[in-house]
């Protein structure tokens, strides 16, 4: 609302569980010791059916055994129904249309048929769910789909040993639960590549702090994705008996069984370039203005009073940018972010100058939670479907364009505001965290920020394929083509900010600057001419403004090599682009 004036199984940092071959050391989130697998409960779910496959064709894991009761028992308490079993027969359309999520737990080898494989693939494209449980990446390496969804392949491990963990995010709901950084006893693996770039990473390892590391320094270890029209979720821990009777990484499982599930909702787009305004260590940087203030405890920043803004005066933001954190109600509580406004110690200056992205389930339109505060309201169909309940955490990604302001939540678009208020500008001013009022309780946490208005990376069409360069050849006129994404050189995407799209040193072209549909997409040589101008548009489109007409995937299936040509735009699937964040 505006403003009117030793060998531990371990978790530390007072959140994160710590667990030895003795009884488990209570957390202040009320686990108590010695809890029974599926004790950890979350709110009530509708019920629904998970498949847990542990079928082995190389190494075996003892722990097998142990993460079956476990995941039965979080069913028992969670509103799922596990069904465990090692016969690969269980992968067919029918039998896979039964449930909302499959886990494939400490899988090992080549598990699957070809005919299995297929079946697989339609359920995630489907919509259908995947758990990955640590040797589920020791898994399957001569089927390519499977490699991307698990994220990344197994490569080696060193002894087993006690390292360092920083979580990276702590608002999805299989980390939300732990402290920033901790330290934990387990089998470390190596990957053969490093997934940051097409997955989000919930927590990653100090190689620092443990011996046998290889991922020269950044070392993911539990990560998720969108993935072919499913969700991914991976976890590299989970190799010894004793973790499965562990209620953190209890609750870290059934935070990665519901999110894929569908149950809960959270941001798994993948995340580069942001610099933390707020870590969780201190508020150095940041100032109140007005009266009420915050607290800090447990890396969160806590409303307290009102009204009063709490903003980040070591840095202006200027130009394009993005702003991401996560926020909690209590219940029906009040608060905002402030975007675009001047410094002052006056908070009523964030209210005449800038705009509040609303944070509040329960006012009118255009004053509730995703609204620009008076100015717009949210798509309330999308904001009820990607919206977590009071109590649970929630993303919010606020991304500014020249004068063009998006509102994502959890990764789902939900605001699309652009101003033409000629005493306001998006493109400069301050972030700043709304403290509403004695009765209202709104906690924050990782305030970060991306100020670059150029950005590279994959372009992600129908089925999840990539814009790519055909043959990943620089030469002009060459095609460009969907293919399944690889991350080479030929899907990687640069756009500076002029309009432009570019691969290879070269720009994507409509050849002749023609208008025609049917016109073939291609790459040339930077001219400056209308032929290489691209607008992305607020309903997923990315369209030639000369030509008036989209970039469109040819044809009505869409296999690797599809070529790309313009087409008058209809906004179905093969016209649906997610560009680099």
């Amino acid at each position: 609302m505006r403003m009117h004036l030793t060998k531990t199984a371990c978790w530390l940092s007072g959140v994160l569980l710590c667990l030895a071959a003795s009884p488990a050391v209570a957390s202040p989130e009320s686990v108590k010791q010695d809890k029974p697998a599926g004790s950890v409960k979350a709110a009530a779910d509708p019920a629904y059916n998970v498949l847990v496959f542990s079928k082995t064709a190389a190494f075996r894991h003892s722990s097998i055994d142990d993460g079956i009761t476990a995941l039965r028992g979080l069913g028992a308490a969670n509103s799922f129904t596990v069904d465990a079993t090692e016969d690969a027969g269980a992968f067919t359309a029918d039998n896979l249309a039964k449930y909302k999520a499959v886990v494939f737990l400490s899988t090992t080898g080549d598990v699957l048929d070809s005919a299995q494989q297929s079946a697989f693939e339609e359920y995630i494209q489907g919509g259908g769910g995947y758990v990955g449980i640590h040797a589920a990446a020791d898994t399957e390496y001569d089927w390519p789909f499977y490699g991307k969804l698990v994220g990344a392949w197994f490569d080696s491990h060193p002894a087993q040993q006690n390292a360092k963990v920083k979580v990276e995010d702590r608002a999805h709901p299989a980390t939300a639960h732990l402290g920033s950084t901790g330290e934990r006893f387990d089998e470390w693996y190596n990957y053969r590549t490093n997934p940051r770039s097409t997955v989000h990473v919930l927590a990653s390892l100090d190689e620092s702090s443990y011996s046998g590391g290889n991922m020269k320094g950044d070392h993911p270890i539990t990560w998720c994705q969108n993935y072919e029209g499913g969700r991914s979720f991976y976890t590299g821990l989970g190799h010894t008996d004793e973790a499965y009777t562990d209620p953190a990484f209890q609750k870290q499982l059934l935070g990665g069984i519901r999110w894929v599930a569908g149950m809960s909702k959270a941001d798994c787009r993948p995340e580069n370039g942001y610099k933390a305004l707020f870590d969780g260590s201190g508020t150095t940087g940041w100032k109140q203005a007005g009266p009420g203030s915050f607290e800090l405890s447990d890396g969160t920043l806590t409303t307290k009073g009102g009204m009063g803004l709490l903003w980040y005066d070591a840095q202006e933001l200027k130009g394009d940018y993005s702003i991401k954190l996560d926020w909690r109600m209590r219940g029906d509580d009040n608060s905002g972010v402030y975007v675009g406004f001047p410094a002052s110690d006056d908070p009523n200056s964030a209210v005449e100058n800038g705009y509040e992205i609303q944070i509040d389930a329960t006012d009118s339109p255009d004053h509730t939670t995703g609204a620009v505060y008076g100015a717009k309201a949210p798509d309330i169909k999308a904001r009820d479907a990607a919206l977590n309940p009071p109590g649970e955490w929630n993303t919010y990604e606020i991304k500014v364009t020249g004068e063009r302001l998006e509102v994502f939540l959890n990764g789902v678009k939900i605001n699309d505001f652009t101003n033409t208020d000629p005493t306001r500008s998006l493109q400069d001013g301050y972030v700043g965290l709304q403290n509403h009022s004695d009765g209202d309780q709104v906690s924050f946490r990782n305030v970060r920020a991306k100020t670059s208005s150029s950005r590279t990376g994959e372009v992600k069409g129908v089925l999840g394929k990539c814009l790519d360069v055909k043959g990943a050849s620089s030469a002009d006129e060459t095609q460009i083509q969907l293919y399944g994404c690889n991350r080479t050189d030929a899907q990687q995407w640069t756009l500076p900010g002029d309009g432009t799209m570019r691969a290879l040193g070269k720009c994507l072209d409509v050849k002749g600057a023609g208008s025609a549909d049917g016109t073939k997409i291609q790459l040339y040589s930077c001219n400056g001419t209308v032929a290489q101008e691209w607008k992305a548009e607020g309903d997923g489109t990315v369209r030639n403004p000369h030509s008036g007409k989209c970039l469109d995937a040819e044809g009505s299936t869409w296999g690797d090599e599809t070529p790309l040509h313009l087409w008058t735009c209809h906004g179905k699937a093969n016209q649906q682009w997610a560009l680099p964040s």
